[in-house]
């Protein structure tokens, strides 16, 4: 290895056949087989050590990681990290901005003066791993708005959004033919992030069997799996705005814990992405991860949330992603946030500056809770007149309405032989009406988007495209 002039590097990849009394003594989770023998590449030091931390952990956490999670670190001592030593210096020569003085950015007018905050919380640049007061405060909320969360969590990581979020969790954890297990229907993007990007398998349940949450068919599919898998939950979900009863989220919890109980491994990503926005009585109403985070030492959290629906900012692109897992440390937890603003540092670098401010200028607000609880009231509003409507038209002979309590969303199952994008574009020409039309025959009808006032007309004219769709 001196020849191949790597012999001072501590931690390696083995590529290759190979046997053990090949590899120094190390944790075996710093190497990764591949194919073409007798070549080593080096894995950084800091990713090493991280790697090493989630090792000998009380959880399973570093037996999760994929082979790119493994290589995933943050670069402590370098630009970012020297720059951050140096702040608060009388000259500071590190940081790649302009400055106009000591503190402030050297920024146009005709920027600043559109955005009531200081400068520096507008173009300066935010850390990778994020603003350290939103993150903070980001934990506070989550407490609050999940009062069954009283384990241990990491501090979140802020992303460019929930599919940020998403993307960073696939680069962690899903290697190429790893298996994604998700209900179906789902959001379409789950393909792209982890099919397309990483090579994994996504393994589709049907959410719903007999009007109920599919737990039973969850189970078999868990109990097929292999010794890893990753489990993508989505409540409420896209497109259907189903959240499981209090009674279907408990036996879920119960299906991954038998599994865990097997000695397989899983990783729980909880897309929380319309957490909170819940009408109906006996529905589950806290995070997935309240039930799962703590459960067993061979189950691994990662919690998906954001300020794109829960606090009705869309475009500030902010999302969060916090980790949580029994018997997970501190320090455990610290090397995934390390791991996390890696991934971050490696593709946009950091979030939004101004995103991050202008939410933590909302937290402050004492109008805030209110406005926040009336925009969720206009949104259930309008999902009862949805209910009333249709219970009003019931046309068994055009659609079935899938179950419904939550989110933004609900979706028609279209008669065979009425096909959902000929009625989707008849209602474009016709009628002047957008909706979605999905695999299986579905129409996804966002609510969340029409007036209370304008749902009797959707609905109307929904009606009158499937008739014209069918010939009656």
């Amino acid at each position: 290895m001196e020849a191949l002039g790597i012999a001072n590097i501590q931690k390696w990849f083995v590529i290759g056949n190979f046997s053990n009394e090949w590899l120094p003594e190390a944790s075996f989770e710093n190497y990764i087989f591949v194919a073409y023998p007798m070549v080593y590449m080096a894995l950084h030091p800091l990713a090493a050590a991280l790697n090493d931390t989630l090792s000998g952990e009380g959880s399973r956490a570093g037996f999760m990681l994929s082979r790119r999670g493994k290589e995933l670190y943050f670069p402590e001592g370098g630009i970012v990290a020297q720059g951050q030593e140096a702040c608060g210096s009388a000259l500071n020569a590190t940081l790649g901005i302009a400055l106009e003085d000591a503190e402030n950015p050297l920024c146009l007018s005709s920027i600043a003066d559109a955005v009531s905050l200081p400068s520096r919380a507008v173009f300066s640049y935010a850390p990778s791993a994020g603003v350290l007061a939103l993150r903070t405060a980001w934990v506070a909320h989550q407490r609050e708005r999940n009062p069954a969360l009283r384990f241990p969590v990491s501090l979140p990581v802020v992303t460019s959004g929930l599919t940020h979020a998403l993307a960073i969790a696939a680069r962690l954890f899903a290697d190429e033919d790893d298996e994604v297990m998700l209900f179906e229907p789902a959001w379409d993007n789950y393909q792209l992030l982890f099919g397309s990007e990483c090579g994994a398998r996504l393994r589709p349940v049907p959410l719903f069997h007999g009007g109920s949450l599919n737990v039973d068919g969850l189970r078999s599919a868990l109990n097929a799996a292999g010794n890893k898998c990753i489990l993508l939950l989505n409540f409420p979900n896209n497109p259907t705005g189903y959240t499981p009863t209090d009674a279907e989220a408990r036996a879920l919890a119960v299906a991954v814990r038998e599994r865990a109980e097997r000695g397989a491994d899983t990783v729980v990503l909880v897309d929380d992405a319309y957490a909170g926005l819940v009408y109906e009585q006996g529905v589950f109403r806290e995070s997935m991860a309240v039930l799962l985070g703590d459960l067993h030492e061979r189950v691994l959290v990662a919690k998906i949330d954001g300020a794109s629906k829960e606090e009705f900012a869309w475009g500030l692109r902010i999302g969060f992603l916090t980790f949580a897992g029994k018997g997970l440390t501190e320090a455990g937890m610290h090397a995934l946030e390390q791991k996390a603003a890696g991934a971050v540092r490696a593709s946009v670098s950091g979030s939004c500056n101004l995103s991050q401010h202008l939410l933590l200028k909302a937290f402050a607000s004492p109008e805030y809770a209110a406005e926040r609880r009336a925009h969720a009231a206009t949104l259930e509003r309008r999902y009862h007149a949805c209910v009333r409507i249709l219970g009003e038209r019931r046309r068994h002979d055009l659609f079935e309405v899938l179950p419904c309590n939550s989110g933004y969303f609900l979706c028609l199952r279209l008669t065979d032989g009425i096909l959902a994008d000929r009625v989707r574009l008849l209602l474009l020409e016709r009628f002047g009406t957008g909706v979605i039309a999905l695999p299986g025959n579905l129409l996804r009808i966002a609510f969340s988007a029409v007036p209370e006032d304008q749902i009797a007309l959707l609905f109307s004219n929904i009606v009158s495209a499937c008739e014209e769709a069918s010939g009656t």
